[in-house]
C-alpha cells in the first residue's frame, strides 16, 4: 500500500513538498485554507540571492536549491520567469563598506565567488545607480524567479502525478492517537494519513500549539511598493547593505532602535513594473494595513540609489508576513515526541530561494530516506 501524506499549506514550501512527495510515489493530499500562494508566497519579491545568505547550513541549502532552479523550468515544463542575471548589494557609507568587506570574506571562504567592486564599476553593471553609491558586491550566480508561477507550477505538477489539491479548506485541527498524528479535520470531515507535514508559514505555531508543541515562528511584516510599467531597466538583482543589516537583526531590542527596518530590495517583473521593498517589523498578525511613513521611507531609499526614479509613479503597495525564527534558519524537521508529524516552515525572506530544496528534503525525510544534507541545524529541537 502506498504511503499517504497530508501537506497543510499551499505556499512555496507546501507545494514544493507535495510535488516531491508525489514524485516519490506517495499518495499526497495538499490542503490549503484559501488558494495557492495566497499568503506570504504571493506577497514577496523575486530574488534567488545566495550572497545574502549566512555562510553555513543556510548557504549550503541555498546552493543546492539554486542548482535545482537552473533546470526546474524544463522539469515542470512551465515558464517560471527564471533569470540568472547576477546580483549586487549596494553600499552607501563607510560603515556599511566595513560590514560588507567582512561578509564578502566569509562568503568567499564558503565558496561563493562574491567580489567587492567600486561605485564606478557598479554603475557600469547597473546604469542609473547614484553617484553616491561608494561600492557594491557583485556575483554572477544570483538569479530571480516569479514566486507565483513557481507555487502554481509545483501544485499543478503534483496534481499531474496524482496528488489531490484541496483549496478553500482550512484545517481545524490535527487528529492524534497515542502521540501519533493520524490525520486532519477539515470542515467537519476527517482525512486520515500516515504522516502530516505542516507548511503553514507564520500560522504553523497555531496549528501545533493544541498539541503542546511550541514553535518559535514570529510574523515579521514587510511592505513592498509597485511602480507603473517601465522599459527594461534593471540588469541585475539589487539589495542594499542596510537591507542585509535589517534582515540579520537578532532581537526586538534592535527593532526598537529602527522600528521599520527599511532597506532597499528592488527587482523588475517581466511586465515592466518595479517591486520595491522593503521593511521588517514585528507587529503581530495584522498584515492588511500599509504604513504611509514606511511607504515614504522605501521610496526615499529607492531614489537615493536610483535618482532617475524620482518621477516614476507608484501604483500600489502591499504587505506580507514573513515567518521569522530566532536564529534566521528554517525549520525542516520531524516533531519530537509526536510520531508522523513534520514541520517545513520559518523561511522568513528566503522562501523563494529555498523552496525547491526544502520540499525535496522534506519528501526524503517523510519517506524514510537519508536527506541529501545534514538537517540537524534545521531541527525544531535546536530551540
Amino acid at each position: 500500500m502506498r504511503q499517504k501524506v497530508i501537506v497543510i499549506g499551499g505556499g512555496l514550501i507546501g507545494t514544493s513538498t507535495a510535488y516531491y512527495l508525489a514524485k516519490y510515489g506517495v499518495e499526497v493530499t495538499l490542503v490549503e485554507a484559501k488558494d495557492i500562494a495566497s499568503g506570504t508566497s504571493g506577497a514577496c519579491d523575486r530574488a534567488i540571492m545566495l550572497q545574502s545568505k549566512n555562510p553555513g547550513p543556510t548557504l549550503e541549502l541555498a546552493i543546492k536549491s539554486a542548482n535545482i532552479y537552473e533546470k526546474l523550468e524544463d522539469e515542470l515544463e512551465v515558464d517560471l520567469e527564471y533569470r540568472k542575471s547576477g546580483g549586487m548589494i549596494i553600499i552607501e557609507t563607510l560603515e556599511e563598506m566595513q560590514a560588507m568587506e567582512h561578509m564578502v570574506e566569509r562568503q568567499q571562504k564558503a565558496g561563493i565567488d562574491v567580489k567587492l567592486i567600486s561605485g564606478e564599476e557598479a554603475r557600469k553593471w547597473q546604469p542609473g545607480l547614484s553617484n553616491d553609491i561608494i561600492g557594491s558586491t557583485w556575483w554572477e550566480g544570483d538569479a530571480e524567479v516569479n514566486p507565483l508561477n513557481v507555487s502554481f507550477a509545483f501544485a499543478n505538477a503534483a496534481r499531474k502525478l496524482g496528488a489531490e489539491i484541496r483549496l478553500n479548506s482550512p484545517v481545524k485541527r490535527l487528529i492524534t492517537d497515542n502521540n501519533r498524528v493520524i490525520g486532519v479535520e477539515v470542515s467537519g470531515e476527517r482525512i486520515y494519513a500516515d504522516a502530516v507535514v505542516v507548511a503553514m508559514g507564520v500560522w504553523t505555531p497555531m496549528m501545533l500549539k493544541p498539541l503542546g508543541v511550541e514553535v518559535p515562528i514570529i510574523p515579521r511584516q514587510g511592505q513592498i511598493l509597485v511602480s507603473e510599467k517601465l522599459p527594461s531597466f534593471l540588469q541585475v538583482g539589487i539589495l542594499s547593505a542596510s537591507y542585509i543589516s535589517n534582515k540579520l537583526k537578532k532581537n526586538h531590542e534592535d527593532d526598537k532602535k529602527d522600528p521599520f527596518g527599511v532597506g532597499l530590495a528592488i527587482g523588475q517583473t517581466h511586465s515592466g513594473t518595479l517591486l520595491i521593498g522593503g521593511s521588517r517589523q514585528f507587529i503581530g498578525y495584522d498584515k492588511t494595513e500599509t504604513n504611509p511613513e514606511i511607504t515614504r521611507k522605501i521610496g526615499e531609499a529607492a531614489i537615493r540609489a536610483f535618482p532617475c526614479l524620482k518621477k516614476v509613479r507608484m501604483i500600489r503597495s502591499f504587505t506580507g508576513l514573513r515567518p521569522y525564527t530566532p536564529d534566521g534558519k528554517p525549520i525542516l524537521s520531524p516533531v519530537s515526541g509526536i510520531d508522523s508529524l513534520y514541520i517545513a516552515a520559518g523561511h522568513e525572506g528566503d522562501g523563494v530561494a529555498l523552496s525547491p530544496i526544502s520540499g525535496k528534503i522534506m519528501a526524503q525525510v517523510v519517506c524514510g530516506e537519508k536527506p541529501e544534507m545534514d538537517i540537524r541545524s534545521f531541527s525544531l529541537s535546536r530551540f
